[in-house]
């Protein structure tokens, strides 16, 4: 079936191109700024924006988290550390009632290392999973567990560099030098990027320095001096989960669940969740982090929207799948982005960075993954939440 939206201004992923008609076949964008095809069925966009599907470029989920995402317009979630079997994965490739999944699969953590302390969070899905976490102590052992995530479908591979200062866990072991460095060998080997938890200013230099791909985190604490150039030279990117620093350092995000395009959405679980904050790390400073991400974005570090959303758990709490990463994108411009730039962090930046060939942009050939607000997002930033449509893989979604 042939789709026409028209008479909607369109941001392709990367810039405003204006009022265009985007057509689309099947599971495809098969055309952008050209007449509507006869027969084709209209979808008028008059008063609002067509933007891509959104990206969260680091969360930890499951079928219900995906199902929240694409409620939100958020067509892909990158998860940074998670177990599905083969068969899962291959069914969220067919299914248009959840977002898509890419997944790094289980992280390289030493023995009692990150996120094993949550073992007494009391969570279901926590004591199924993270009893079952392998650690890695030896390169060998390392090189090992890279091949079996690869093989198991791992899409790229995450590593851990937590010492527990910046979380509420203080002393816990971290990775030794030899090990971290022959799994990053490994992954690359494969072809596999490499993602590093790290959230403080010294575990992200040393994950610089051990030639990481991208950051997970901005660093909670400030920047040791250097590591911004060190970052931008390296060529890595950073993820830095704003909306996850803001709960740590306290902050609720009650606003956000008070908003009747949020609340309309979401259960009283992840209702609740937002209205309470972690406070894990309550002498962190949003205006320190702010001016550290600016930093990154002056010296031309690619910057990555994603929340680090996971469960409705009271330690967990400030979070919930989809609107998490709108409240990421208001963070941004809240630190000094423009709206478009924030709006790439969730679109062309982390599909470029990931290799997600087929998604990020409104263009020929791509997934018809679409999200179609009132209003203009690329001046006011808070329209993304404004949702009149989104389609996944060319499907139209009910909107709550």
């Amino acid at each position: 079936m042939v789709t026409a939206i028209v008479n909607a201004q369109v941001f392709d992923g990367q810039d405003v191109i204006g009022e265009r008609n985007v057509i689309l076949d099947g599971t495809q964008v098969l055309a952008v700024d050209v007449p509507v095809p006869s027969g084709a069925t209209l979808v008028d966009g008059a008063g609002a924006t067509l933007l891509p599907g959104l990206i969260d470029s680091h969360v930890h989920t499951d079928l219900n988290g995906l199902r929240d995402a694409l409620a939100f317009g958020v067509t892909t979630e990158l998860e940074m550390q998670g177990h599905w079997s083969p068969k899962t994965r291959q069914e969220i490739v067919t299914r248009d009632d959840v977002a898509d999944l890419r997944t790094s699969g289980m992280g390289v953590r030493t023995k009692g290392g990150h996120p094993s302390e949550y073992i007494t969070s009391g969570s279901l899905l926590m004591r199924l999973v993270y009893p079952l976490l392998p650690s890695v102590n030896t390169p060998e052992q390392a090189r090992r567990f890279v091949a079996k995530q690869v093989a198991s479908g791992a899409d790229y591979i995450k590593v851990f560099i937590e010492d527990g200062s910046t979380i509420g866990y203080p002393g816990l072991p971290v990775i030794n030098q030899p090990t971290l460095l022959a799994a990053i060998r490994a992954a690359h080997e494969q072809d596999r990027l490499v993602i590093a938890h790290a959230t403080t200013a010294d575990g992200a230099r040393r994950a610089i320095a051990s030639g990481v791909d991208g950051l997970a985190h901005l660093f909670l604490d400030a920047p040791t001096p250097g590591l911004i150039d060190a970052i931008a030279a390296s060529g890595a990117f950073v993820v830095p989960t704003l909306v996850t620093m803001s709960t740590a350092f306290g902050h609720d995000a009650a606003e956000l669940a008070a908003d009747p395009r949020v609340c309309a959405r979401l259960n009283q679980a992840w209702l609740g969740s937002l209205k309470r904050s972690m406070n894990a790390y309550p002498q962190g400073d949003l205006e320190t982090a702010f001016t550290s991400v600016r930093a990154l974005r002056d010296a031309a570090v690619d910057i990555l929207a994603g929340s680090d959303v996971s469960e409705p758990l009271p330690m967990l709490g400030g979070l919930a799948h989809g609107a998490s990463l709108h409240h990421e994108l208001q963070l941004l411009v809240q630190a000094g982005f423009t709206p478009v730039e924030a709006l790439r962090a969730a679109a062309s930046v982390p599909a470029r960075r990931f290799g997600l060939t087929d998604r990020g942009r409104i263009a020929p050939g791509m997934r018809a993954d679409l999200l179609l607000v009132d209003g203009d997002p690329t001046t006011t930033i808070g329209d993304t939440l404004s949702t009149r449509a989104i389609w996944r893989r060319g499907v139209q979604q009910t909107v709550a």
